[in-house]
């Protein structure tokens, strides 16, 4: 037969409405194509600018994965390491061992390190999207309902707050949702399949420890999330289901011999930042659990002002993370599993996910952290795709009118909320969380000099790893810098760079908080320890009582007055002895000690006899709620609080809830 022409209804999918061979039509992956190229423009715009600087632990990250780059070993000397010690605490392989693999190709650069993130946080979107088209698939969605339900959760993944904010910083949470997909695309494949095989079980296990090693939360939810899979248990999944948790179980066995070799290192942290601590009830313990819980869900931190916790470096403070409508549909999600879903093993996984992805976040001190509750995300875009489809499937007038207000409301919300962060581009505040002007006024100043070697001093923050990083991006040999220990001091004469909030040397020749460059003074020899008549002091406060919450930083101006005839010393760092500081005590209700000291703050300059000096106090509130006593006194160094001289103390009523 020659040339046959016929005439066909196409549908936007390519479906042939003749049942005659289907037509492919490609238009649907340019929306998609479109989408994702306008995503990676968001995500990298200004990528090295806003936030400027570079943060601490970025540089601690870059610099390992280039030092593994070069050698396989860590700044330590360590071969390879399971994990990465940093700063008294231990980061996760995954994210610097993908950043040194790109550094073994690219070399070291802070626009290469954060566009790992930045396409991290682009591959999470668009994962969500396929995600929620083969969902959507599943539940028998025509081709254009499974499309656009695939392109309304990456547009509103990508225009998020919460996922664009995790994905501008060089960090190892940036990598976490993408884990998190990644298992759930694993989890809905064996979802639709009548058995498990070894395949099955390999992908389950490999992505449920890529969770475990990726960011420290993962520890807890991945295990959750293992259990959890007896949801899609049926009777012929069942010998997959335990060839999944026996694979697993063997990849936890190098997390459980570090644990061991290094006595509890990946524990200590979890130590410090949660309210379960020796001598708490049991009620007490659940009692917190239940308020950290609920409050991790409040509405508000969602749609209205965002994470509480003013040093989330990743945040704007005070500003929703989460775009409304995404939040009304995942709400909107929830009734529809509820309500007509309850019986499918995927959507009730899925409620159970995200019910236990809020645990190990509620046993910490923090309400709604961002970074640890990133997990938490990847639910919510998840539950809010039944109610996409709910939209979508047997299109009204009115459903219509509401898809099309629900894609306008998240592009306008979206778009402010990129106003609003590359406004805040100049932000002292975030320029000075991420030490941007330390390459300008501090390390290129020191370099300038010649001098060698270059002291590091670490007191008020590990300084040491920024010079060792913009080192390394200048090709600098490491070589040219001395780190001290905290007892050491440099030699008189000597260049140094401290982090020091409060104290540096007569020799100052820059400073950006918390950093000093300066030339280590000569020894005072005529400082000693203080006369007894000289422990006479005056501490003020604004108020007498304060009520917070687990969590908060109490932050106060303390006026110090000298009551006595004898000058005290200003902190001043390094040979100078008998430093006179600002120090507090937690008492209890019966005037017990809580903490034995928190918080040491040296005075600004040499204090004369009924001279007044105002230090700004920052100290954390008890992990356990109750009344305390705030009690400031002062302290000479190596010498004793200027109580047990007999010198008046100034106690703060502190109720924390």
């Amino acid at each position: 037969m020659g040339r046959f022409t016929f005439i066909v209804s196409i549908d936007s999918f390519g479906r042939t409405a003749l049942g005659e061979r289907p037509v492919i039509n490609r238009a649907p992956w340019l929306p998609f194509a479109i989408l994702i190229f306008c995503g990676l423009l968001i995500y990298t715009f200004r990528l090295t600018d806003n936030p400027a600087g570079f943060f601490i632990d970025e540089s601690s990250i870059a610099y390992n994965a280039f030092t593994i780059s070069q050698s396989g070993r860590d700044e330590f000397g360590n071969y390879l390491p399971l994990f990465f010690r940093s700063f008294g605490d231990y980061k996760n392989p995954v994210y610097i061992y993908l950043l040194a693999a790109i550094f073994k190709i690219t070399g070291p650069s802070i626009l290469v390190a954060r566009l790992l993130s930045a396409c991290a946080g682009v591959t999470t979107a668009t994962l969500l999207g396929i995600l929620a088209m083969r969902i959507a698939t599943q539940d028998s969605l025509r081709s254009r309902q499974v499309w656009m339900t695939g392109l309304i959760i990456t547009t509103s993944a990508i225009l998020t707050p919460w996922l664009f904010e995790l994905s501008r910083v060089s960090l190892e949470v940036s990598i976490y949702p993408l884990t998190v997909v990644l298992f759930l695309l694993c989890a809905h494949r064996a979802a639709t399949k009548p058995t498990w095989g070894w395949i099955d079980a390999m992908l389950l296990a490999s992505t449920l420890a890529l969770l475990t090693y990726s960011y420290s939360i993962g520890r807890l939810l991945a295990p959750l999330l293992a259990v959890g899979l007896t949801f899609l248990a049926t009777r012929e999944r069942w010998a997959g289901l335990l060839r999944t948790w026996a694979i697993y179980l063997l990849s936890l066995l190098p997390l459980f011999t570090f644990q061991r070799l290094y006595n509890g290192a990946l524990t200590n942290r979890f130590n410090l930042i949660s309210y379960i601590k020796p001598g708490n009830s049991l009620v007490d313990n659940a009692w917190q659990f239940i308020k950290h819980y609920l409050g991790n869900l409040d509405p508000r931190r969602f749609v209205l002002n965002g994470d509480p916790n003013y040093f989330q470096i990743t945040h704007l403070y005070g500003k929703p993370v989460l775009l409304f409508v995404t939040f009304v549909l995942f709400i909107l999600g929830i009734v529809i599993v509820i309500w007509r879903r309850r019986q499918n093993r995927w959507w009730c996984y899925m409620l159970y996910a995200f019910v236990v992805s809020v645990i190990p976040v509620s046993l910490t001190v923090d309400y709604f952290h961002i970074l640890r509750l990133s997990g938490t995300l990847i639910l919510i875009f998840v539950l809010a795709v039944p109610a996409v489809e709910w939209l979508l499937a047997n299109e009204s007038h009115l459903k219509r009118a509401l898809i099309t207000f629900a894609l306008v409301a998240i592009v306008a919300q979206g778009v402010v909320f990129q106003w609003q962060y590359h406004a805040s581009a100049t932000s002292p505040w975030r320029r000075h969380l991420f030490d941007a002007d330390y390459p300008s006024k501090i390390f290129e100043p020191a370099i300038a000099t010649g001098a060698t070697p270059i002291y590091l001093v670490d007191t008020a923050a590990p300084s040491y790893i920024h010079a060792y990083w913009y080192a390394t991006l200048k090709g600098i040999p490491i070589s040219r810098f001395a780190h001290l220990k905290l007892e050491e001091t440099p030699p008189t004469g000597s260049l140094v760079i401290a982090a020091e909030e409060d104290c540096w040397g007569q020799g100052a020749l820059a400073r950006v908080e918390p950093y000093t460059l300066y030339v280590a003074a000569e020894p005072d020899s005529g400082t000693a320890p203080l006369p007894d008549t000289a422990f006479r002091a005056e501490l003020t406060v604004p108020r007498s009582y304060l009520t917070v919450h687990i969590g908060d930083r109490i932050e106060m101006n303390v006026t110090i007055r000298n009551k006595s005839l004898v000058v005290w010393p200003r902190c001043e760092r390094g040979p100078t002895l008998f430093q006179v500081y600002l120090g507090s005590h937690w008492l209890d209700q019966s005037g017990q000690y809580w903490v034995s000291e928190q918080g040491r703050y040296g005075l600004p300059v040499d204090l004369p006899p009924n001279g007044e000096a105002t230090i700004k106090f920052n100290i954390p509130a008890p992990s356990k709620t109750g009344t305390y006593l705030l009690e400031l006194d002062l302290f000479q160094a190596d010498v004793t609080w200027f109580s047990k001289k007999g010198s008046q103390t100034t106690k703060v009523r502190v109720t924390v809830n």
